[in-house]
């Protein structure tokens, strides 16, 4: 995604209606993503953990917004500060930004750019609910997202996207987010199971989906909003590469479908329909860095690969026992370090960039600026999410009880279950004959045992 430039007041563009239409109508494909994940990971936890998983998600809503206004805009997208963080007291509040005022060397208001972005925002701690299913206090939950965007995002993401920051000055490729959403999510995810542990009857109780047409939904309006999320990083529609960035984005997501049934069948018999929603994911995870760098044959090749490595990591929690609930480390993890170092295989020097992949011809340089992006965000969203998780849990406690846990976190947390079943419970009502003429009291219905 391309910071905010100075250009020279004879070169300033001008604002565009066009890019302006497009980029709100980006910024609600966005939106909508997280709604969407709410709906992928509800579908995928049990009946009684369902109302929790999608409220962690809605939650993110509201908390990420405040603060992107309060301060997290300014820190992510303020002027350089060590290369590190980025501070403008302007962005505080937003308060100092002018109706008309365009982000920088862009044909949009600073306003749509910062709405965009607060979406980028509000997902990437969504993701990380999924690996904490089941057993995670709301309230220590919303706190951990205050402290985690905070800490965690706003810095990261000027690291990767804002003018000025060291992984962007260093030619690290992201278009859309594989190291600052989905490694950062996907490291942080395990930083904090690593912290909380299991859930009470992991490996040992069926921990199947509830509602697979509900995943299968939410996969759907996470396919449909992730056009908003790859093709709006360009932060316009003047030049092809997000033209270039949508069909990508399709390429690559079909293409992971089919290889993570593909692998499915072979490892374990059946093409199962929570398979091709995960490689779904899997695809659009992948593409999301690369899919500016790189040709249709390219994202194919990403989206076959994202989706087999991505299909055979989700098992590795069993191997080595950590409870990744929801498979956000084996799919956003993986697929985000897949995505982001295949752009030095795959790279063709004629899209978003001339940066060259190996294949290319461009030997192992972008490799190896890509590994540092990559491993630079694993180990430090790794590290400091771990932290967060250890100071919330020794404080004010991470976890529910282990009875709470079994009775469900939709009634503990939230007074409230996903579906009422009281009235099929009992048995059904049968009709009887009418009374007989004279008899008003005689019953006309009586109840059957189911």
């Amino acid at each position: 995604m391309p910071p905010g430039i100075t250009t020279l007041a004879a070169d300033a563009p001008e604002l565009s209606a066009a890019n302006t239409g497009f980029m709100l109508i980006c910024t609600a494909l966005v939106m909508l993503m997280t709604p969407g994940l709410a709906f992928f990971y509800g579908g995928m936890v049990r009946v009684k953990s369902t109302l929790n998983m999608l409220m962690m998600s809605f939650i993110s809503l509201g908390i990420v917004t405040i603060l992107w206004v309060l301060y997290g805009f300014s820190l992510a997208f303020g002027t350089d500060v060590g290369s590190v963080i980025g501070w403008s007291s302007d962005f505080v509040g937003l308060s100092g930004i002018g109706v008309t005022e365009l982000w920088d060397g862009y044909t949009i208001p600073v306003y749509v750019f910062a709405v965009f972005q607060l979406m980028f925002a509000i997902l990437t701690p969504a993701l990380i609910s999924g690996a904490l299913a089941d057993r995670v206090k709301f309230t220590s939950w919303a706190l951990f997202i205050t402290l985690w965007v905070t800490v965690v995002y706003f810095p990261v993401a000027h690291w990767v996207w804002g003018a000025g920051g060291w992984l962007f000055e260093l030619g690290v490729i992201d278009f859309a987010g594989g190291t600052a959403v989905h490694i950062n999510a996907g490291a942080a995810a395990l930083g904090v199971i690593l912290v909380i542990g299991k859930r009470v009857g992991f490996k040992k109780d069926p921990m199947r989906p509830h509602s697979l047409p509900l995943v299968m939904l939410g996969a759907a309006l996470l396919w449909f909003g992730w056009f908003g999320f790859n093709a709006g990083s360009w932060l316009g529609n003047d030049d092809g590469v997000g033209a270039v960035m949508f069909v990508n984005t399709q390429v690559a997501t079909g293409a992971a479908v089919l290889g993570w049934l593909a692998y499915e069948k072979i490892r374990h018999g059946s093409f199962t329909t929570l398979g091709a929603a995960s490689g779904a994911v899997a695809g659009l995870v992948a593409i999301t860095p690369a899919g500016g760098a790189v040709s249709p044959l390219g994202a194919i090749a990403i989206g076959v690969i994202a989706g087999v490595l991505c299909a055979m990591a989700v098992g590795l929690k069993y191997k080595f026992g950590y409870d990744d609930s929801l498979d956000v480390v084996g799919v956003h993890l993986v697929g985000g370090v897949l995505g982001s170092l295949l752009i030095g295989f795959f790279a063709t020097g004629g899209v978003q960039s001339d940066a060259k992949g190996l294949f290319y011809g461009g030997g192992l340089d972008q490799l190896g600026k890509q590994a540092v992006g990559v491993f630079a965000v694993l180990a430090y969203s790794l590290v400091v999410s771990a932290v967060l998780a250890f100071v919330l849990d020794k404080t004010i406690g991470m976890r529910v009880s282990e009875d709470e846990e079994i009775s469900g976190i939709d009634q503990v947390e939230h007074a409230e279950t996903a579906y009422d079943f009281s009235g099929t419970g009992g048995g059904t009502v049968a009709r009887t004959a009418q009374p007989a003429p004279g008899n008003p009291a005689a019953p006309t219905n009586k109840k059957v045992d189911a």
